[in-house]
């Protein structure tokens, strides 16, 4: 079978002026990035037409190392959508440049579903990614600035908890030290580094709503604590303004297509295990007034991603899925059945009936905040179909719909029976109104404790004493309210990413606690999770060069 990047070069794209014409969009607004790209306003979106257009989430069940293919099974079902008939839309989160590098070599679909120009969506795309670093590290600059041009007035901080980020897989970053050298240099003192899908501005501009809101967002951001104790904001030096400047393109989101033109919406790109994990507010809402039916994403396993899609950005947003799919594959199930990873691609039906209470975990979480759920089985080359008759058994047993995917090969025909399972589960029996884990008016460590027992199934939670100081503090500034956003691994359901299945009786370590005031959300750290990933022994790169003038080597 060709690569990915041979099937993305060949696709027959459209100019993005009729991408936009199928949808509905005035072409004359569009601002466009060569062809095939565009930005699109996002004062186009329409509240009263998102309302009725159906909101369909995709999410899976815990992922291997070699990943699920949610986007896969995403874009083949708008994909499967066109080819019935029906007015579809993607809405979907822009590929980092640390894991193309590193683990992933891509991140815009594989095989015969796809977005395009992968090429460029997969690299720089509208500089999205790189806007949101300047702003990041704009604000670092000019709070190391502050500092220094205000020290002879008796200014100082006690606690910096602003982090430089950047787009790259860099462990050496973790921990350094700033300013070294002569006075002139600035202050010496430890800082670090997270990945930019880490970063809080980046989960600003997928939780704004405008540019309003965004600056407003960005003035609230906690910097850290001055040597009086005192709460320190982005507000008080004067500079949210110029910061919301640097993302003035970048609010707006990203009009590409599919390789069978379907419109695809991509913005935003927070990590799941790290950060929240979906795609920009604004992006889905666009997508929703144009399509009568969206897909979306959210990264990694349900626990994840579904959680965060549901308990933080739905919450804010006010969005309900009409219906949600979990991704089960087989090596997938047979890692969490016990099989060893180097022998998950052979046959095995007791390690896929073993790896049964893992999508059962999940799709019992989802079902409690009143989601209509189907299970797709993303198909690989080497699955049998005893193996796959054992898995479509499992879920008529559960009462869940069941469907194959095989849009990786056969594109929008292999996503037919697919779109139609999803359009019939939804007429007759779309999700209920969304229960949330928790309230906004529950205490910060009884949110935290909530998600870990009910989503995670830990037996306890533990707090670290520092995690503790800055719970506390988040309490004392009036931030109780705002939900959770756990970071934790996300191979397993606990903070060991190596106990896989359904693990219990675990204890639940939260090691640190970081403040989003700007975000208007709180990050528990658990256990080792790290935000600044590092390269692996072999990283992607060393797949990836120009050949004739092409880029090899993205899947």
């Amino acid at each position: 079978m060709k690569t990915d990047i041979q099937i993305a070069r060949e696709a027959h794209m459209l100019p993005i002026s009729e991408i936009a014409s199928k949808v509905g969009i005035d072409t004359s607004v569009l601002e466009p990035y060569g062809k095939y790209i565009a930005k699109v306003p996002y004062n186009l979106i329409d509240d009263s037409k998102v309302k009725h257009s159906k909101l369909i989430l995709v999410t899976a069940i815990t992922p291997t190392k070699a990943g699920i293919g949610k986007t896969t099974v995403s874009v083949g079902l708008g994909l499967g959508m066109a080819k019935i008939g029906k007015k579809a839309a993607l809405a979907l989160r822009e590929p980092s440049l640390g894991p193309c590098f590193g683990m992933k070599g891509g991140a815009a679909g594989g095989g015969y579903a796809q977005v395009v120009p992968m090429e460029k969506i997969n690299l720089h795309f509208t500089g999205d990614f790189h806007a949101i670093t300047s702003a990041n590290n704009m604000i670092a600059a000019l709070l190391d600035n502050y500092i220094y041009q205000h020290q002879k007035e008796g200014f100082g901080m006690k606690q910096i908890l602003w982090k430089r980020v950047l787009d790259v897989n860099d462990r050496s970053l973790r921990h350094i030290v700033t300013g070294l050298g002569p006075h002139a240099n600035g202050l010496p003192q430890e800082g670090s580094f997270d990945i930019t899908p880490a970063s809080e501005i980046m989960a600003i501009l997928c939780l704004a709503k405008d540019l309003d809101d965004l600056e407003r967002r960005i003035n609230n951001i906690l910097l850290g604590y001055t040597l009086t104790g005192e709460p320190f904001y982005v507000r008080h030096m004067g500079v949210g303004g110029a910061i919301a400047a640097l993302l003035k393109d970048a609010i707006n989101p990203n009009l590409v297509q599919t390789t069978e033109n379907t419109a695809a919406f991509i913005h935003g790109g927070p990590f799941a295990n790290i950060a929240h994990g979906c795609n920009s507010i604004i992006a889905t809402k666009m997508a929703m007034t144009y399509a009568d039916y969206v897909i979306t994403e959210a990264g990694f396993g349900a626990d994840l991603g579904a959680e965060k899609f549901l308990d933080i950005k739905c919450r804010k947003a006010g969005l309900s899925p009409a219906l949600t799919i979990i991704v089960a594959t087989l090596q997938g199930l047979k890692m969490h059945g016990g099989v060893p990873e180097t022998d998950i691609k052979q046959p095995n039906l007791e390690g896929v009936k073993g790896g049964f209470a893992n999508i059962d975990k999940h799709i019992q979480t989802l079902q409690a905040y009143g989601q209509t759920v189907l299970v797709c089985f993303n198909r690989y080359a080497q699955d049998t179909d005893e193996e796959i008759e054992l898995v479509r058994q499992h879920c008529q047993e559960l009462g869940v719909p069941f469907a194959l995917n095989n849009a990786y090969i056969e594109g929008g025909d292999g996503a037919i029976d697919l779109a139609n399972l999803v359009v019939e589960t939804i007429d007759k029996q779309p999700s209920a109104p969304l229960q949330y884990v928790y309230p906004d008016e529950m205490p910060i460590k009884q949110k935290i404790e909530a998600v870990a027992k009910q989503v995670y199934g830990a037996a306890s939670v533990t707090f670290s004493p520092e995690a503790s100081k800055k719970i506390r503090q988040a309490e004392e500034l009036g931030f109780s309210h705002f939900p959770v956003c756990i970071a934790k691994t996300q191979y397993s359901f606990s903070q060991n990413p190596k106990a896989y299945g359904v693990p219990t009786g675990f204890n639940f370590d939260i090691k640190d606690f970081v403040i989003n005031a700007g975000a208007e959300m709180l990050v528990a750290i658990a256990g080792n999770i790290i935000r600044m990933p590092g390269l692996p022994k072999v990283p992607q790169a060393l797949n990836i060069r120009i050949i004739n003038g092409e880029i090899d080597g993205l899947s």
